[in-house]
């Protein structure tokens, strides 16, 4: 089991500690999706906030940075709370394997363009790959439906990872959720292109959508939850679980390629 979100830490939000208790529950490993702590992510930030509720899971959690966290000194707190988990300390990306899965976590806060550090470090990475499945997360969406909308900072690395024959982004930034069928970086639907989820859901508060995006199939903007994903060998499923006493849910498969 893969489970988490973005968006989460607000140590005045009762919906941090509602999604903590869906992850006191879930087997597997956690993944963060940026905008860890709030308002900003300083160290009191991150053992006020963060530390009492999904801090409890630190120790099997894949972490990646957000604004608010790049913010505060290049991400040096964010570093600090993580360790080696964050992969090497100032630069925000890594990768590592999952059951047959490759994953990486990537920086939506620094270059990605083709030839920055970024590019060519995800181009080397996805070229020794021999799993069977990728997924990438960030923390900025390439495609969102909400306040902040499309972003185009990874385009280049999203293009990189359909060649790789990637299957799944993950991102949060926008505060709701959202499913997208599978696109090219020009947001053309495209079968062999990447499914995006969009979960910055994990406790800040919500925003309600602003508009309905070319090839977004489920869009939510009034639940906190957490996105679950179960990696087969050459699938995966999907579920978006909400906080108790609400009942929004999604759910599907999709095959790797």
């Amino acid at each position: 089991m893969f489970v988490g979100a973005g968006d989460i830490a607000r140590c005045d939000s009762a919906a941090t500690e509602a999604t903590a208790k869906l992850l006191d529950r879930t087997p597997g490993f956690v993944y963060l999706l940026g905008d860890n702590a709030y308002p900003s992510g300083t160290p009191e930030n991150y053992a006020n906030c963060f530390g009492p509720t999904w801090g409890r899971h630190r120790s099997r959690t894949y972490p990646t940075p957000g604004n608010h966290d790049w913010d505060v000194s290049a991400g040096a707190p964010y570093f600090a709370y993580f360790g080696a988990a964050a992969g090497p300390a100032g630069l925000g990306y890594y990768s590592f394997d999952l059951g047959g899965w490759h994953i990486l976590s990537l920086n939506s806060n620094v270059a990605a363009q083709v030839g920055s550090p970024q590019y060519e470090w995800a181009r080397n990475d996805v070229a020794r790959n021999a799993s069977a499945c990728t997924l990438a997360m960030w923390h900025h969406p390439r495609f969102s439906s909400g306040r902040h909308g499309d972003n185009l900072q990874m385009n280049d690395i999203w293009r990189l990872l359909q060649v790789a024959r990637a299957e799944v982004v993950l991102s949060g930034h926008d505060h709701h959720y959202e499913r997208f069928a599978p696109q090219n970086a020009d947001g053309r639907a495209d079968p062999q292109g990447l499914r995006q989820f969009v979960a910055g859901t994990g406790g800040a508060e919500l925003r309600p959508p602003l508009r309905v995006e070319a090839n977004s199939e489920v869009l939510d903007g009034e639940t906190n939850g957490v996105l679950q994903l179960t990696l087969h060998a050459n699938s995966y499923d999907w579920e978006f679980v909400p906080i108790d006493g609400q009942s929004f849910r999604d759910f599907g498969s999709g095959s790797c390629r």
